[in-house]
């Protein structure tokens, strides 16, 4: 991301002035605030919807990937505007704009990140945000959530016949942004959090193993598959120093294929955010030869 606050600059001048002139898509963000705003939010609005900009354009339109450039229009008193023109490159490289594909793009990005925003605000969550996602989020509302009467709008307009057009707007207030701060501050929680839950008895067979020695209580670069509980393979942590032992003493003394046999364990299984993310063995009942249909390979 570039962002540019200069007039001076010629070239970045000529390039923002022929953009707008030519009608081209682009995206507004106001900040309408009571009390000044803090540098820091300030900074996390413009970063926030870049990163949602350009993480939405390579995985839907990754023809039209382009560093995304920032110019703040104008603040004042109460109110800051600035214009997100993410074409910019194309014209200084002197590439043609596909000037319907890039309005759509634009258009589609804007509603589909008020969607997102929306469902905090709503008491909802995005199910498949990330850490980096739910950042991002927080970034766009913080600077409105902190201000006592605060209001943000986030639209994609064409600048056309000495009007701005705007084609799909999002806004929220003072009041929504809280709740929508909290709302992905429990996202954040539960993402985090780690939770643990035993079985026992049931069927591992290693998909990767090692003879070295493992420290105890860490992962290791060993992976065991435990169909029952998940479809993937998972990292394999040793939980006590017998476990350990005999499992390595099988895996070192087997005479055959390690990947034909079944483990008959005692597991912990660690979770993050709901998802099994490691396997923590505490004991070892048995050893069994696999049925082909079903062995590691």
């Amino acid at each position: 991301m570039r962002t540019i606050v200069r007039d001076d600059d010629n070239s970045y001048l000529r390039a923002y002035n022929s953009y707008m002139n030519g009608g081209h898509p682009y995206i507004v963000l106001k900040l309408q605030t009571k009390n000044p705003i803090q540098i820091g939010d300030f900074v996390s609005e413009f970063i926030s919807i870049t990163s949602q900009y350009d993480k939405f354009i390579k995985e839907s339109y990754p023809a039209l990937a382009q560093e995304a450039q920032i110019f703040v229009k104008s603040v004042r008193h109460g109110s800051v505007i600035a214009v997100l023109l993410p074409f910019v490159p194309f014209m200084l490289s002197g590439e043609i704009l596909a000037h319907i594909e890039h309005i759509n793009a634009i258009n589609e990005f804007v509603r589909n990140f008020g969607e997102k925003i929306e469902a905090y605000v709503s008491g909802r969550k995005v199910d498949n945000a990330t850490r980096s996602d739910l950042k991002d989020f927080m970034g766009a509302v913080a600077a409105i959530a902190n201000d006592p009467k605060g209001k943000a709008s986030i639209a994609s307009a064409v600048f056309e016949g000495g009007k701005i057009k705007t084609r799909v707007a999002v806004t929220f207030d003072s009041t929504e942004a809280r709740r929508a701060v909290t709302q992905i501050e429990e996202h954040q929680r539960q993402l985090e959090q780690r939770n643990n839950a035993d079985y026992s008895r049931v069927l591992g067979i290693f998909k990767q193993a090692n003879t070295r020695d493992s420290p105890i209580g860490r992962r290791t670069s060993e992976r065991l598959k435990i169909e029952q509980l998940s479809d993937r393979d998972l990292p394999l942590v040793y939980a006590s120093d017998l476990a350990e032992q005999r499992i390595k003493h099988e895996i070192r003394e087997a005479d055959d294929n390690l990947f034909k046999k079944g483990f008959i364990v005692d597991i912990n299984v660690e979770t993050i955010g709901g998802r099994p993310v490691a396997y923590r063995v505490t004991n070892l009942h048995q050893v069994i030869d696999l049925p082909s249909e079903i062995d590691g390979t």
